[in-house]
C-alpha cells in the first residue's frame, strides 16, 4: 500500500519515491525520453531535449490544474532516478491513462508495477472513476504490468500499424 505525503502530491511505496516533476529533473528526463529502448514504445516516440523541456513545463502546469499527473520515480534506498510513472490525459480522447517508462535495467524488478499501482490508487483517491492503460499487443511486459495492477482488458484500436490493447481500472464504490 502506498502512502500519500504532504499535499497529496508525493508518494512513497515500499521501494520507491514518486515526486511531481520539477525543473531539477530535466537532465534525467532528457536522457530518459531520448532513449529508444525506453520511449520508442511511448505515444509519439522519443523526444528531443527541447520537446522534453516543453513536456516538463506542461506536466508541471497539468499538476497545478488537475491535482495529479506524472511523477519522476526514484529508488528510495539510493535516490537513483528510475524513470517516470503517472496519469495523463490521452490526446486521442480515450480518457485519463496510467503510464510508466523506466530504464531497461529496471525491468523484471517490479518497479513499474509498484509505481503504476501507486498511480492508480492516487488517481482513484482524488476522484477519477475510470483510468485506462494502453499497450501495444506485442509489448507483453507492459500488458503484464497493467494486468498485475488489477486492470482488465476492455478494448483495442489500431495505431500506426500496431494493434493497441486498452485496459481499465474502475474506482471501487
Amino acid at each position: 500500500m502506498s502512502q500519500v505525503l504532504g499535499q497529496r502530491r508525493s508518494i512513497t511505496t515500499q521501494r520507491l519515491s514518486l515526486l511531481p516533476p520539477g525543473l531539477e529533473h530535466l537532465p534525467d528526463l532528457i536522457r530518459l525520453k531520448a532513449d529508444e529502448a525506453v520511449f520508442g514504445y511511448m505515444l509519439h516516440g522519443t523526444r528531443t531535449p527541447e520537446r522534453t523541456r516543453e513536456e516538463l513545463e506542461d506536466d508541471i502546469d497539468f499538476w497545478q490544474v488537475r491535482g495529479y499527473g506524472t511523477w519522476s520515480v526514484f529508488l528510495r534506498e539510493t535516490g537513483e532516478f528510475l524513470g517516470i510513472a503517472g496519469l495523463m490525459e490521452r490526446p486521442d480522447g480515450r480518457g485519463i491513462a496510467v503510464r510508466f517508462a523506466l530504464w531497461p535495467e529496471c525491468r523484471g524488478k517490479g518497479y513499474a508495477r509498484e509505481a503504476a499501482r501507486a498511480a492508480l490508487e492516487f488517481g482513484h483517491a482524488v476522484g477519477l472513476p475510470r483510468i485506462i492503460g494502453v499497450a501495444r499487443e506485442t509489448n507483453l511486459a507492459s500488458r503484464a504490468v497493467l494486468s498485475d495492477c488489477g486492470m482488465r482488458e476492455c478494448g483495442e484500436f489500431q495505431h500506426r500499424g500496431h494493434r493497441m490493447v486498452v485496459f481499465e481500472s474502475l474506482a471501487k464504490d
